[in-house]
């Protein structure tokens, strides 16, 4: 099954890396060709999607396949025995999001933000070992596993709130500074963005809650303490969860909007990644 994994990985790295490349190049064709491709069709249905398009899709799902593969092959190791597994299973969880949103909106520029992200996830855990740890029995819980699985979960969904305050950001500057480009015309509207990253925090936060409480439940049964303060994973953990929360409280009491939520969005996600890291 090793040898497997170690297939489908590099297939899935191919796959993901001819996809990213099929997006980014998509995303900065010329607004002349853009417009063959994007004319409008009548009685209002969706505008057909262009050929680097559907090829840069195809690469995306044939990638996916292979990593739900990989994946697979190495169970029950993942996410929890090493980074290189946590980061794999992350690049998985938020192709898998996109996929969703894609069928869902078919909102092509996308799969420009989120695969690139999800290729550098994953040539980050290539580049770790990828050795499957003989974890002590009387460790390995069930309580282990439900903690990594839903941070990790969290933390993808703060991507995907990460991403929506990036577009956000862009979308206004354009918006601002009267630049109606085709990246302007290609992102979506600044309340759909702003939509999402709500949506996205909101899945996100209880995931990483239940994450916490589930890893302070494998602390207790391990060590014998649900909680010390000398350990840094739990302590950035906790703070992560705390800005989250005020981020939170922001927007449904006070109202946060637009502007902030993108900023604290992106912030919030590089607290995130040291969680991440911390996991390891």
């Amino acid at each position: 099954m090793a040898a497997w994994s170690v297939f489908f990985f590099k297939g899935t790295l191919l796959f993901y890396f001819l996809g990213t490349c099929f997006f980014l190049f998509d995303l900065w064709r010329r607004e002349g060709e853009r417009a063959s491709v994007d004319a409008d069709p009548p009685d209002g249905l969706p505008s057909p999607r262009g050929g680097v398009q559907r090829q840069a899709l195809f690469l995306t799902g044939a990638g996916f396949l292979c990593h739900t593969l990989a994946l697979w092959a190495r169970l029950p190791a993942v996410p929890f025995t090493s980074l290189h597994d946590a980061l794999s299973f992350f690049s998985w969880a938020l192709v898998l999001v996109f996929c969703w949103i894609d069928l869902r909106y078919r909102i092509d520029v996308l799969g420009s933000f989120v695969l690139p992200l999800a290729f550098l996830s994953l040539i980050s855990a290539s580049a770790l070992p990828n050795e499957i740890r003989n974890m002590d029995m009387t460790l390995k819980t069930a309580w282990l596993g439900a903690h990594t699985t839903l941070s990790i979960l969290g933390i993808a969904a703060f991507a995907m709130a990460f991403i929506a305050g990036i577009m956000y950001l862009l979308q206004e500057h354009f918006l601002k500074a009267k630049q109606f480009n085709l990246l302007y015309d290609r992102l979506p509207s600044l309340d759909l963005l702003d939509q999402w990253n709500r949506k996205a925090i909101l899945l996100g936060f209880p995931l990483l809650t239940v994450g916490i409480i589930s890893g302070a439940m494998w602390s207790q049964y391990a060590v014998g303490s649900p909680w010390t303060w000398d350990n840094p994973k739990q302590i950035l953990a906790f703070c992560t969860w705390v800005f989250y929360l005020v981020v939170l409280h922001g927007r449904i009491t006070v109202g946060w909007r637009a502007r902030k939520a993108a900023r604290l969005a992106v912030i919030g996600f590089v607290g995130a990644i040291f969680i991440f890291v911390a996991l390891a």
